[in-house]
């Protein structure tokens, strides 16, 4: 990535080719609505839970790490769980050594993940931003690479080829929900398709980070709680994505942890899927009414995560 590297669709067709052969290009898959209990047209399900690693985040750890230069140190990284799985499947794979710094609430399932890849794994308070420090400090200390979750914009390519890849999948699409955690991902998507289809942010209530900055229209801190506290509850948005969801993004909207508990059952009941919590959320939009969407159109849903122990589905 060069120095003046900047967030658009060129440099992320460039970025896709430059991880294309690290990632998978997964599916996607159309379902009837009426399966979900619904009358609207065909819905569609990109299912980025099957991507390595298991969330969209290892598309912005390849970039990352393929891009930039490495020190023999390796990596740090703070994450919530799929960064941190992200990033430690991709230094693996790379034979570079990383360290991951994760809050208390990280589930299980997601440490697992971590310590499979090989990841030396610190724990650093109860939430991301204590992790975050953490690992700012380890940086300086060590001169280890950081790799962040969102506010990097290398990080923002690499999501943003999940957009490449949609559309050429299904370019019918009118309207695609997109769950919100820091934004890298949603920023990255929306700066691919640029406004040429309806982008909708879908966040939890008790995370409502993305409406805030917003509402007063620029990063504040908000709420950091909820079923998916581990994937969609940093502090606040990043900065490099604020102005794209400004310029780019339709609306947000917010779901309870209810409705995203539904959405996993529902996902799991029709597509045998298991989504994380942070997964079946732009899902779960639709399914509570949060988004209703008009007469004939086209709604696609990422589901972007699945690293979830998945017991009770």
């Amino acid at each position: 990535m060069t120095e003046t590297a900047t967030l658009t669709r060129d440099a992320i067709a460039q970025t896709h080719d430059l991880i294309r052969s690290y990632i998978r290009r997964t599916p996607c898959l159309e379902c009837d609505a009426a399966d979900f209990d619904l009358a609207s047209a065909p819905l569609n399900f990109k299912l980025e839970l099957f991507q390595h690693a298991g969330s969209f985040k290892t598309r912005g750890a390849f970039t990352n790490l393929l891009s930039r230069k490495v020190p023999s140190v390796g990596v740090v990284a703070a994450s919530g769980g799929n960064h941190g799985a992200a990033v430690a499947y991709t230094a693996r794979k790379l034979g570079i050594p990383a360290r991951i710094f994760v809050p208390s609430i990280t589930s299980p399932a997601k440490l697992a993940r971590m310590q499979e890849y090989g990841a030396a794994l610190s724990i650093a308070g109860e939430r991301y931003d204590d992790a975050l420090l953490a690992s700012e400090s380890w940086a300086r200390e060590t001169g280890a690479l950081a790799i962040h979750a969102y506010e990097q914009l290398e990080t923002l390519l690499g999501q943003g080829t999940l957009g490449c890849e949609w559309e050429a999948q299904a370019p019918e699409l009118d309207t695609l929900l997109i769950a919100v955690g820091g934004g890298g991902l949603i920023g990255g998507v929306a700066a691919w398709y640029a406004g040429r289809v309806k982008i909708v942010g879908v966040e939890p209530i008790a995370a409502p980070t993305l409406l805030k900055a917003l509402e007063a229209g620029h990063p504040v801190d908000a709420e950091a709680g909820g079923i998916a506290a581990d994937s969609l509850a940093p502090r606040r948005v990043g900065e490099l994505m604020f102005p794209i969801a400004q310029q780019f993004l339709d609306r947000v909207v917010l779901v309870s942890d209810e409705a995203i508990e539904q959405a996993q059952h529902a996902i799991w009941r029709v597509l045998r899927i298991a989504p994380e919590p942070g997964g079946a959320a732009a899902c779960s939009a639709l399914l509570s009414g949060a988004y209703r969407p008009g007469p004939g159109e086209r709604v696609g849903m990422l589901v972007c995560g699945g690293n979830t122990a998945a017991v009770n589905l």
